[in-house]
Parts: structure tokens; sequence; C-alpha cells
């Protein structure tokens, strides 16, 4: 299972002969390039899709330089051991791993970018995804998937996109992807500064972020230095049971969203979408989606930084409308030691968590109010100029109503992981105009 994680991370490039208690400061390319940055809006700035994350904490990430291409490289390893209890729990050795490469480059006075994202998260953690009590969305062997979290198709994104200032104050944008993330919901959680150590999606994924992978999007927008504001075209249905292709390419749902990069420290955003029939299972129903989003990031004494995010989503679909809510941080409190944690709080339905129905059993539309609890630890181990390996735990405590304790064998259920983390270090944060080498 480790060859998967070194593969995707490719440790060999990532890990130089740096000695692991005194790492240096990468030296400044004697060929850096100025790069093209329209209105001043840093490629730092970029989370997941079209989305922004506070410049005061920018993801990991290494950069080099190709001819007139800028090329980065972000990404991350886990190999875990995952225990949930309870009659519905279940455990499993795996590995969950994607990694980004971006080539970006001076285009007709504005900035183009080509990029892929990969996991091999089908293999690593098959296509059944991994166990995660009360977890609900998509199938496997054409039944829904209930308590535990599908897996990241393999083509989690291959995308192009370009940024040009029309004016001192104004620019437009333009992204097209075969597979990619309309302007829908807030930056995908692997994304987010305030979760991107924590390995375990959230319980509302499926009410805000889910749409992170999506088989045509076709995305435009205008943008300030501090704004954006978007619209999407894409494709409402859910990724299938295939998870090494691409699925059938179609635009039959829409989004639009507006962000606010208020400072350095914060960005908030909010969005509505309509997603046209995106469960296999149930194609008749479409579902309206709401999002709102503020994330906030700073500087935490010489080598780390502090990153929370508070994000509402809510689904209307068949009459009814659920809602979600999570508060998630995470604080890298020096180079050896990260800490995180995460409060979700959803409302699913008997139908969505597969309950027993029938005499005796659960309305399919009946609506339960969960919550899920977790916090997690990481202590590095072995870091380099370039990257940075570490072993943690994640242990999570879930809340349910008296309804469901004879389903789950108490009202408190807990899970929890074991795992190895690899990912790039983070280096002094001065890309947003000259590149430095891997």
């Amino acid at each position: 299972m480790l060859r998967y994680l070194l593969a995707i991370a490719l440790v060999p490039s990532m890990l130089s002969a740096q000695h692991p208690e005194h790492p240096q400061q990468t030296p400044m390319n004697p060929m850096a390039m100025m790069m093209n940055d329209p209105l001043g809006v840093s490629m730092e700035r970029m989370g997941s899709g079209t989305t922004w994350i506070p410049d005061a904490v920018p993801l990991p990430a290494r950069h080099a330089m190709s001819g007139s291409w800028l090329l980065m490289l972000h990404g991350f390893g886990f190999a875990q051991y995952d225990k949930q209890g309870g009659p519905r729990g279940n455990d499993q050795f795996g590995s969950l791993n994607w990694a980004m490469l971006m080539a970006s480059r001076d285009l007709l006075g504005g900035r183009f970018q080509a990029r892929t994202m990969l996991s091999l998260d089908p293999a690593t953690v098959t296509n059944r995804g991994y166990p995660l009590l009360l977890q609900s969305g998509e199938t496997y062997r054409g039944q829904s998937l209930f308590d535990r979290q599908h897996p990241h198709d393999f083509w989690m994104e291959f995308a192009v996109m370009y940024e040009r200032a029309l004016s001192r104050s104004i620019g437009v944008t333009v992204y097209a992807a075969p597979s990619g993330e309309p302007a829908l919901g807030p930056v995908a959680f692997m994304h987010r500064p305030s979760a991107m150590d924590n390995l375990v999606a959230p319980l509302s994924h499926h009410w805000q972020d889910a749409t992170h992978i999506s088989f045509g999007v076709l995305t435009g927008g205008l943008f300030g230095r501090h704004w954006k504001l978007e619209g999407s075209v894409f494709n409402g249905r859910e990724p299938n049971e295939e998870r090494w292709g691409f699925d059938r390419i179609r635009f039959d749902s829409y989004s639009g969203r507006f962000t606010a990069h208020l400072d350095s420290s914060w960005v908030v955003s909010a969005a509505y979408g309509f997603l046209k029939s995106p469960e296999a299972l149930t194609p008749s129903e479409s579902i309206h989606r709401v999002t709102a989003s503020l994330l906030q990031g700073r500087k935490l004494g010489m080598d780390g930084q502090i990153a929370s995010s508070v994000i509402w989503g809510a689904n209307r679909h068949s009459g009814r409308t659920t809602h979600s809510v999570l508060a998630e941080s995470e604080a890298i409190l020096n180079r050896r030691n990260t800490i995180f944690g995460r409060v979700d709080v959803g409302q699913k339905t008997a139908g969505e968590l597969v309950l027993p129905s029938g005499p005796g059993g659960f309305a399919p539309d009946s609506t339960f109010t969960v919550t899920a609890l977790s916090v997690g630890y990481i202590r590095e181990l072995v870091r380099s100029s370039k990257a940075t390996v570490g072993v943690g735990f994640q242990a999570g405590l879930n809340v349910l109503p008296a309804a469901l304790a004879p389903i789950y064998g108490s009202r408190t259920p807990a899970g929890g992981m074991l795992f190895v983390r690899i990912r790039p270090l983070h280096g002094a944060h001065t890309m947003s105009r000259t590149a430095m080498p891997m």
C-alpha cells in the first residue's frame, strides 16, 4: 500500500538530502520569470477549481520553471488504518491520496493555466470507499453507499483556465474542464487550509462541496483585486462507479457564486446552484443548493499558521429543505506539531442513511439531525527543504437522536484513524511573482 502513497507524492524528487533538523531556504532560481498576475491576484490565492483562499495561508506546493512555463506540484498522501465502531461500523487499511500538477504561462496579455489532479483512491480504498459513520452519497454495485465515504475518481480535475485584466480594476476569467469544479460551494475540503491535513470528508460533503468533481464544466466570470463574480454550466450528475475514466460530459445544470477577499486573512463566498438529477438511483429528483462560507487564516510564529472555516449548505428537493453547517480549524503550531478539529452538523433522511423501512421502520423522508465531532494530531518525523512526513491520528465522536441508537448501537458511536502523511513543505510564500525551483 505504501507504494501508492510514495508514487502519488513523488517522494524521490521531493525529499532531498537536506539535514532534517536544519532545512535550508530554497534559493531563488537565477532564470526565474516574472509571471503575469492579472490585477495583482496571485496564483497562490487559488483553491480548488476557481475558488479563492486567504493570501496569508497558501497551500504547500513546489514550483519550477520549464522554458516559459511555471510548473507547480501540490498533493497529499496518507496511508491509514480506519476503524469505525458499532454494528454499522467497519475497519480498513488503505491510502487516501491525490496530486495536482499545474502549468502556467503568460498568454495574450493574461495568464493561461493547464492543470490536472489525479487520485489512486479507486485502487487504494476500492470503489466502495472507506468506512465513515453517517456518511451518505453515490453508489456501489448499484446500491446507495451509506456509512462509507466514496473514493475520488482518478481524474479529479482536467482543466484549463485563462485570466486577463480588461482595465486597472476589472478582469475576465474563463475555465473549461472535462472534469472539474463549477462555481458552486466553498473550497473543496482537501484544498481548505483549515482541513488540508484532515483526511476525513465532512458528513455535509453532499450539501456543500461535492460538485468538485463534475464531468463537464464551463465557467465564466468577472473579477477585481478583491472580488469575483462567476457563473457555470455543468454536469449535475454525481460521478458513476467507473472511477478510472471520464463519465459522459453534459451541461444540464447551472450555478453562480460571489467571492470577496476582504484582506489577506479573510475570504467570504455565497453560491446558488441547480443540479439536475444528481443521484443515479433517483434520476427524477433534482436539487437546488445554496451555500455560504467564511475562511480565515494567519501566520503563527516563524513556521506555523492557523486557518479556520465556517460553512453552511442547504439542499432543496421534493419540496423539502435540509441544512448542514460545519466549523473546522487547523493549526500548524511549529515545525513538528499540527492539530486540527471539526464540528459537523447536518440533517439526513432515513432514505439517505438507508435505514430500515416498512412496518416498524422509518418513513424514507424522515429527517434526523446528526453531529460529528473530530480532533486530530500530527507529529512530523522527517522534514527536508521540500517535503515533510508525519504520523498522526484522527478521533471522531458522533451524536445521534435517540431513534437511531438501536441502529448504531448507541447515541454516541465513535471511530478514528491512525495514519502516516506526506505533503510538500510550506515554502517562503514568495511565489506571487517569482518562481522558485523544486
